[in-house]
């Protein structure tokens, strides 16, 4: 498993490293520049130790893993499997393994803390991830039910008006949400759930004066909220209740001169006890390997753009 069909994983991680493996039996003999070398036993053991704990390997997933991070950052942190235990996200459809250091540490945040705040560019897996521990911790009967918030700002276009009742008119907003739900619950098991109430769908403006106890709450699309609206819905988490918030802060859609919730709240809850946050970079991407090239290729422009150029923004 580890070395995968005619050692086609090893081929990749030399590729990748620039190194030479040759395998025999359990034996491996690495051979190349030192640091190199020291990468590729370090990542070896992290590997394995994943697959030991049941964590199927594919070309694919190792693919990303490599990609995810440069070479230095990967001598650094791929031994971090052996300081932090390895946390994988069990589902009704099989399981989730979170990907690279940020992922991995997010999840454990989730797990530890009531409150959590996942930030940074696109297909870093904020979402997608809480998605899974609100879905486990539902399976696992920590909580009795999952609600999916989002406020309803449209991505620099006019919708007008949209028909049918109100989840049907913020059903193209929550897509992203439903998407994950039925590839980790089955589309018979999320439609029941939502007739019985057990999931829940609601715009972030339909929240003021509710209490949510026993609950995993997940606000997506955090940094299109007001800082009124922020405040608001972090006030709304009861006993028993997990929050998850997910946001990007360089994709605000709100009107000009309005300040992001997420930005805002960052500044003045960081530091407060049992509220976790964790930051993503491009490194993080988990999506094709040209969106992190198109997320570093925007941060680059916005840095190289003038002040006038920002404040016109």
């Amino acid at each position: 498993m580890l070395c995968g069909h005619l050692d086609s994983h090893l081929r990749q991680i030399e590729e990748r490293l620039g190194v030479s493996i040759a395998a025999r039996g359990n034996q491996f003999l690495v051979s190349g520049p030192a640091v190199n070398v020291a990468t590729t036993e370090r990542l070896l053991i992290h590997l394995y130790a994943e697959v030991c704990q049941g964590v199927s390997l594919s070309p694919e997933s190792l693919h990303l893993q490599l990609q995810e991070a440069g070479l230095e950052h990967l001598a650094q942190n791929s031994g971090d499997a052996d300081v932090q235990p390895l946390q994988v996200i069990r589902t009704k459809r099989g399981s989730i393994k979170p990907r690279g250091k940020n992922q991995q540490g997010y999840v454990r945040e989730i797990k530890e803390n009531d409150i959590n705040f996942g930030i940074g560019p696109a297909g870093t897996g904020k979402t997608y991830l809480a998605v899974a521990c609100a879905v486990e911790a539902l399976l696992e009967d920590r909580v009795r039910r999952i609600l999916l918030v989002r406020p309803a700002v449209e991505a620099g276009e006019k919708l007008g008006f949209l028909p049918g009742d109100l989840t049907q008119k913020i059903d193209p907003y929550l897509r992203p949400l439903y998407d994950a739900l039925y590839e980790m619950l089955g589309f018979e098991t999320v439609n029941k759930y939502i007739e019985r109430n057990i999931i829940e769908v609601a715009p972030l403006a339909f929240m003021r004066g509710r209490t949510l106890n026993n609950a995993f709450i997940i606000l997506d699309e955090a940094q299109n909220t007001t800082r009124e609206q922020m405040k608001m819905f972090l006030t709304r988490i009861g006993f028993g209740s997990t929050a998850v918030i997910t946001g990007d802060a360089t994709q605000i859609d709100l009107p000009r001169g309005a300040q992001s919730g997420l930005t805002h709240v960052s500044n003045i809850l960081e530091d407060v006890q049992g509220i976790g946050f964790t930051w993503f970079g491009n490194k993080d991407v988990v999506r094709h390997p040209l969106v992190q090239r198109i997320v570093e290729a925007y941060d680059a422009a916005e840095d190289k753009a003038t002040p006038l150029d920002k404040s016109q923004r």
